[in-house]
């Protein structure tokens, strides 16, 4: 099992090369150069080999130090062998390391021109490591049902702001779906949504092509596409597990990932279709005692109604949207459901979410970003495994 709760501090250079002032990913207004670098490398590009007019006579093989250089037949014969040999990257490009972009190390890359090149950070390696996990190819689509029993937990937020993160740093497209038959409000997350929904889409006379689709969608600043679910409740009822799976049917020949933001009712009729064409399970919940028990229990009802696939591979999601100090023992929660789940993500507490409107990814705070990034990263560790279980 793995539990997800913080990330290591970024190590910091010793302390007679530390910057004055803050400094730190993303804030590089104020970094200083380390006393007595900014004078080096002010005083003139590096010397090399050719400035000296020095120069280096590189002898083929066998002629230093009184080897046997082979002639006549012997000679063609490994010449022709080496010629024949094929060139690797590793023969002709040097290995340089990528450059900084954040912080101090950024600042001695850019003043010295590039001739200094700290390299990056172990906290930007780190980073450089999860977009590259969640950057994992796809070969077809893949499905997450978001869910929760419990409504007001962060689901839909959940849902917005995972897939922003896919949508950002993936190549593909990313698609919301919002599957709440109740007045569901995943479009109003993303922007201004357009008047078409679902049920639009599944009127639609041809949805062959992308832009047909496009048509009926909403897109956010991340990329992440979403359509919306039938503002009116009484109709959205009617939404059903064949309306479900004709959605995804269409949606599958045009995009590589599929978010399912679920209802609260494991018994509505859509809900057996979400189930059995998800490849894997995000199951939110709140740091408060009534959501644990609901995201239990949702566990408990997966378990029994042959879904126990899922809820063994489930990433549960504890969704601080409500409080910054929750009053639950945060460290019993997570060793709950980190026994029954695949893994735990513990989202912080951050007030640009909890205003309830449009979820930007990038105005969040930090540490909620990195939190989210780590999120998304879990679920595609499982995209390489993906056609062991996926429904047809």
């Amino acid at each position: 099992m793995t539990t997800v709760r913080h990330r290591a501090q970024d190590p910091q250079p010793p302390h007679h090369l530390q910057p004055s002032g803050h400094h730190g990913l993303g804030d590089e207004s104020s970094a200083a150069l380390p006393y007595g670098l900014e004078q080096w490398i002010q005083a003139g590009p590096l010397r090399d080999d050719a400035s000296t007019g020095a120069h280096r006579v590189v002898e083929p093989p066998g002629v230093a130090g009184g080897d046997h250089v082979p002639v006549g037949a012997d000679a063609g014969a490994r010449v022709a062998s080496q010629s024949n040999a094929p060139l690797s990257r590793g023969d002709l490009v040097r290995a340089v390391k990528a450059p900084p972009k954040n912080g101090w190390r950024k600042v001695v890359h850019s003043v010295s021109g590039g001739r200094v090149n700290p390299g990056a950070s172990r906290r930007e390696q780190g980073w450089n490591s999860l977009q590259e996990t969640i950057r994992t190819p796809l070969r077809g689509d893949y499905r997450i049902a978001v869910m929760s029993l419990k409504g007001g937990v962060g689901k839909t937020t959940t849902t917005v702001a995972l897939g922003s993160v896919f949508a950002q740093a993936r190549g593909d497209r990313v698609i919301a779906i919002d599957a709440n038959p109740d007045f569901g409000t995943l479009a109003q997350r993303v922007a201004a949504p357009g008047p078409a929904t679902i049920r639009d889409l599944l009127s639609a006379s041809d949805t062959t092509r992308y832009a047909q689709v496009r048509a009926f969608t909403t897109q956010g600043l991340s990329r992440l596409e979403v359509i919306g679910s039938e503002r009116d409740p009484a109709v959205s009822e009617a939404f059903s597990e064949s309306d479900y799976r004709r959605a995804v049917d269409i949606l599958q020949h045009h995009y590589n990932l599929i978010l399912t933001d679920c209802g609260t009712g494991l018994m509505h009729s859509a809900m057996a279709g979400v189930l059995d064409l998800a490849n894997t399970l995000v199951l939110v919940s709140s740091p408060a005692l009534d959501g644990a028990q609901s995201a239990s229990a949702t566990l408990d009802w997966l378990t029994l109604h042959g879904y126990e696939r899922l809820a063994a591979n489930a990433v549960v999601v504890i969704s601080s949207t409500a409080s910054p100090k929750p009053a639950i023992d945060m460290d019993r929660l997570v060793e709950h459901f980190a026994a029954r789940t695949k893994a735990v993500h513990v989202i912080p507490y951050d007030p640009h979410l909890a205003e309830g409107s449009v979820v930007d990814v990038d105005r969040v705070a930090r540490s909620t970003r990195r939190a989210y990034e780590e999120l998304a990263a879990t679920v595609a560790g499982d995209f390489g495994a993906w056609h062991k279980h996926a429904a047809p």
